[in-house]
């Protein structure tokens, strides 16, 4: 291919109207390496901010192709997702340059090492692919159609990824919308409760099944520029497995929050840029406290927490996500008058029972300062929640196949929002034992309340 590059080592430029592409431009970092990202930047001359991501999903992957199904959902309930956008430069997880470039953006993407046409060994959230991605934001503001201002936007790997990174401090980053991260590797994706989730395992063998580099044609080809998406050397199952960590076993390997986890969680006292933190209310397992407690912990004076419904992607997608982050970034980065000086520090988007009925609600900080901190107590004796007044008893359950619920009538409507804890005194049949434990609502009738979670449509409260 080499041949066929660019005096600055692209792969191709094409011109599409207003928007200018280089494709698979290398970026070499410290230890020699050169990733690969795709830079899409307005045609007409002039330096213009950047926004960045890296993550592991291949650059040149159209998520449409990634998760059809994911996409045609997200499209059929919003068509403005595709309106003024051919969709042509979709990926997953990423922002859609074709609703950027035209603001006076300039969208980088980057391979993360290892992934995609990125080579190299493969190691989520390792120390080396973080200081990959400090030294692609420097690489970025120094380049000629930079205004020098740098910021990072995208969801899941690619909002984890901001935390690590921010408290680097890169002279040149001066904002981060972290899009339904999580904040503690260990809690969030690894022990939920302590207890070891399949979600570890099943997210490395996904990403390296289809998007670790040196897959060859298994990987597919860009449909734009015919490249192969997983880089242009073909390696067997066996050397790709010894270029990449398993992290999952791993982590088996520490049942406890011991160094090892602590030592990869992001150190929230570095963290000062300009922080808006977007959270999903259904999104329990991974993307709830990646958000809220973030916007808690870190240093940063300037920052921001917006929570809403729906699927894990959509809003990030839609009119209402996109204006959010085109305000935040617009005031920060080009240093336009957006009336971000007047957004609220808290913006939620809250669920009502009724019909699955949004409204729009703000706050001063969050916790929410009005929130009445109450303690109910679980009565064995009838299975109801008190306030107080509970006698000793016990109630017990088969581990394997029952369950016990506990009760408590609302005397009038109240909202729910905030953190949720239990305090249990429990006796085992067995040496060890899991338990799960879910807030649920109902209508006075007895119907339950669910709403659309990020993956499942039927999600309780917590």
């Amino acid at each position: 291919m080499g041949e066929n590059r660019t005096a600055d080592g692209a792969f191709r430029v094409d011109v599409d109207g207003a928007t200018t592409v280089e494709w698979d431009v290398p970026i070499e970092v410290g230890d020699g390496l050169e990733l690969r990202a795709d830079v899409f930047r307005p045609t007409r001359p002039g330096t213009y901010p950047v926004i960045l991501s890296m993550g592991p999903y291949g650059k040149g992957l159209p998520f449409q192709r990634t998760y059809a199904q994911a996409w045609e959902l997200m499209v059929t309930k919003y068509p403005e997702v595709a309106e003024g956008s051919s969709c042509a430069y979709a990926n997953f997880e990423t922002v859609d340059p074709e609703k950027w470039v035209p603001d006076g953006h300039v969208c980088v993407r980057v391979d993360a090492r290892g992934s995609g046409r990125s080579p190299g060994h493969l190691e989520f959230f390792s120390e080396r692919e973080i200081q990959d991605l400090y030294e692609c934001i420097e690489w970025a503001a120094a380049q000629p159609w930079s205004n020098g201002r740098v910021g990072m936007n995208g969801i899941s790997y690619l909002a984890i990824n901001q935390w690590y990174v921010a408290a680097l401090r890169p002279p040149h980053l001066k904002a981060i919308c972290v899009w339904e991260a999580l904040a503690d590797r260990y809690r969030d994706a690894t022990y939920h409760g302590g207890i070891w989730t399949d979600f570890t395992n099943i997210f490395f063998e996904a990403v390296t099944a289809s998007t670790q580099y040196g897959l060859g044609e298994k990987g597919g080809r860009n449909p734009i520029t015919g490249q192969l998406i997983c880089g242009d050397e073909t390696l067997s199952d066996e050397e790709r497995a010894e270029r990449r960590a398993d992290y999952a076993g791993i982590a088996r390997q520490h049942p406890f929050f011991d160094e090892f986890h602590r030592a990869r969680n992001p150190d929230w006292s570095r963290i000062e840029v300009p922080v808006l933190s977007a959270g999903n209310w259904g999104g329990q397992g991974l993307h709830l406290r990646g958000n809220t407690l973030g916007f808690e912990q870190v240093a940063s004076s300037e920052k921001w927490l917006e929570m809403h419904d729906d699927t894990h992607w959509c809003h990030f997608y839609t009119n209402y996500g996109l204006e959010l982050q085109k305000r935040f970034f617009g005031h920060f980065l080009k240093g336009e008058d957006t009336g971000w000086d007047k957004q609220p520090r808290v913006q939620l988007r809250t669920r009502h029972a009724e019909g699955g009925r949004i409204v729009m609600r703000t706050a001063g900080d969050w916790p929410l300062p009005e929130t009445q901190w109450t303690r109910l107590h679980l009565d064995a004796a009838d299975g109801s929640l008190r306030p107080s007044g509970v006698a000793e008893a016990s109630a017990s359950y088969d581990g394997m196949q029952g369950r016990l619920s506990f009760s408590y009538t609302t005397p009038r409507a109240i909202e729910l929002a905030g953190p949720v804890a239990a305090k249990l005194h429990v006796e085992s049949s067995t040496s060890d034992a899991d338990l799960f434990l879910v807030v649920r609502a109902f209508e006075p009738g007895g119907t339950e309340i669910v709403f659309q979670g990020a993956i499942d449509p039927n999600t309780p409260i917590a």
